[in-house]
Formats: structure tokens, C-alpha cells, sequence
């Protein structure tokens, strides 16, 4: 009988700490994101891009920033896959094998980002 009370408050007792747990990770911060950035700045200009031009301007503008990490084969499949998101969530246009910014393809910048959120914070 003993045993099971404490198996019973020792299940009890891990749910409640998962739970805890999972609600501490959601506030957490998210550093700015270099390479969504650049592919906004770079596909803002209303341009149809292939994905070698488009790279090339990409990473010149991160390594005027100093913002190249990892090899430039790792910032190549970060970029691709940054990439097909945008154009997954309507922001680019890909025509063929070719990608052009829409109109609302700075809403997936860092900048947009922020400024949401301290509109959302003076709404409070």
C-alpha cells in the first residue's frame, strides 16, 4: 500500500515538474536572425534572383557585417532552407528556379519583429 502512494505521488510529482518545465522555455528570447535579414534586405529590392545570384549578395552583406559563421556551405543550406520558408509563408514568389520578394517581404525581418512586439508591449 505504501508503495503505491509514493509511486502514485512520485508520478504526480513528475507531470507537475514537466509542466513547469515546459512553461519556463516559451518566454524565452530569440537573437536576431543575419541570414532571414539579409534575404529581406537583398529580395526587397524587387528583383528576380536566382538562388546562386541571390547567395552571392547574401553572403557578401553578411561578411561586411561580420556576421559569417559555420563555412560557407553551412550558411548555403541555413540560406536555402530560410529560403523555401518565405516562400512557404507567401513572402517570396518563386518563379521556376527563380525567387522574387512580394511586397510583404520585410514582415519576416528581425526589425518587423520587434517593432510588433514593443507595439504589443504599449498596448498592454
Amino acid at each position: 500500500m505504501i508503495f503505491l502512494v509514493r509511486f502514485y505521488l512520485g508520478a504526480v510529482y513528475s507531470h507537475l515538474v514537466m509542466a513547469i518545465s515546459t512553461k519556463r522555455t516559451r518566454f524565452s528570447r530569440r537573437l536576431p536572425d543575419h541570414v532571414t535579414d539579409e534575404l529581406c534586405t537583398v529580395l526587397s529590392e524587387k528583383k528576380v534572383f536566382g538562388f546562386n545570384d541571390l547567395f552571392e549578395r547574401v553572403f557578401a552583406n553578411l561578411k561586411v557585417r561580420n556576421a559569417v559563421s559555420g563555412g560557407e556551405e553551412m550558411l548555403r543550406l541555413r540560406a536555402y532552407e530560410k529560403l523555401q520558408n518565405l516562400v512557404t509563408r507567401g513572402l517570396v514568389e518563386k518563379i521556376g528556379k527563380e525567387y522574387k520578394g512580394t511586397s510583404r517581404v520585410h514582415e519576416a525581418s528581425s526589425a518587423f519583429a520587434a517593432a510588433q512586439d514593443a507595439a504589443a508591449q504599449d498596448d498592454a
